[in-house]
This record gives structure tokens, sequence and C-alpha cells, in this order.
């Protein structure tokens, strides 16, 4: 049996392997290792929310589980500053759109972060050689962390160059990020507003053993 068929193999175990916890079943009722594994397994990005923000408790365990993310020599060079303040997503959301007018065409559109109440900025060091790599790290732990409590997230990558504005200035001042640092990705968090979507077939063969 050739590597790629092998991979193939425990690809669709793990498939099985997750499949044991329903999704009417009760987590508790799963090991530790399934749970993890269906988080990772059923987690979307998520582009509509209802409108109140998130608890600030849970986002204070999504954070702590975000600063717990592996980082090159332990620097955690990330920095992370999170907004649930309307005055601010309201503001931002008046920039993009005049910037980008083509935005209110977006069915039921409310906001520029996908319609959430509570967004996450991440960034690193200008300078940062791991920088880039371990604030995905915390970015995947935060989303992951996030729907494991039933919250959803998005990372919404256009918030950039908007942030980045001139005209967005006095928002990214209010960030208070530490001197040269750059803002990395904006990440929506909020609980989903109607059915999450399915996930598209992933391609396998983009992984294998080298022997």
């Amino acid at each position: 049996m050739n590597m790629l068929v092998k991979l193939g193999v425990v690809l669709m175990s793990t498939s099985i392997f997750v499949g044991c916890c329903g999704e009417n079943s009760k987590q508790t009722e799963c090991s530790k290792e399934q749970a993890v594994l269906e988080t990772i397994m059923t987690r979307r990005s998520v582009r509509d929310y209802k409108a109140e923000p998130v608890c600030r408790e849970q986002m204070a365990k999504i954070i702590e589980c975000g600063i717990y993310a592996p980082s090159a020599m332990n620097m955690q060079p990330w920095a992370v500053r999170v907004v649930d303040a309307p005055d601010f997503i309201e503001g931002v959301t008046a920039i993009a759109l005049e910037q980008m007018p083509q935005l209110k065409e977006q069915e039921g559109f409310r906001n520029f972060f996908r319609n959430a109440s509570t967004v996450a900025f991440i960034a690193c060091p200008e300078e940062s050689y791991s920088g880039e790599y371990d604030c995905g790290l915390l970015s995947e732990n935060m989303m992951l962390a996030a729907w494991s409590m039933g919250i959803g997230s998005c990372c919404l990558g256009s918030v950039v160059p908007v942030m980045n504005s001139e005209a967005a200035k006095p928002y990214l001042e209010r960030l208070n990020l530490p001197e040269d640092y750059k803002l990395m990705v904006g990440i929506a968090f909020g609980y989903p507003a109607g059915d999450v979507p399915t996930a598209p077939q992933r391609d396998a063969s983009k992984a294998f053993y080298i022997e």
C-alpha cells in the first residue's frame, strides 16, 4: 500500500472516530480526544452573527487559550486587542463603506466585521522573524476555543488595509498597539445567526509521507 493510500486510510479512520460523537450527543459522553477532534473538524468560518457581543468572561477564556499557543523561543510576540464598543464598530464600518461601497450589497449587511459585535485585532512586531507565524498559531487557538463554547469566528484580512488607512488612523490609535507593531488580522467573534455552513471538500492528496 503506497503512502498516499495509507494517509487516506488514516484520514478516513479519523473521520469515523470523530463521528462517534454525534451532533446530538453530549460532549461529556465523549473522551477528551474526541472532543478536541470534533471541535477541529466542525469549526467553520461564520459570516453572520447575532447582535449581542460575546460575553466578556467567555472572551477572557478565549484570549487565555490564545496566549497559550506556542511561539518561537517563547517570545510571545503578539498583541491582542478586543473591541466590542459599538461606536468603534460603526465608525470603522463607515470608513470601510467609503472605500468599498459594494459592501452594502451583502445580504443582511450591518457592519464591516461580518455583523459581529466583538472583534479581536492581532498584531506583531514589524521586524519579528517569527511573529506572523506565532500570531497565526494564537489566532487558531482562539478560534478553536471559541467554537468549543459555541461561539463562531471568521478571520478578516480585509480589516488590515482599512485600519491602516489615513481615515481610520484614530481607530488604529485607540488599539494602543506597542511601538513598531503591525496589524496582522482581525477576527470576528460572535454567536452564530442561522445555520453554520458545511465544510467544502478537502484535498487529501496534498499531504503524504515521504519515504
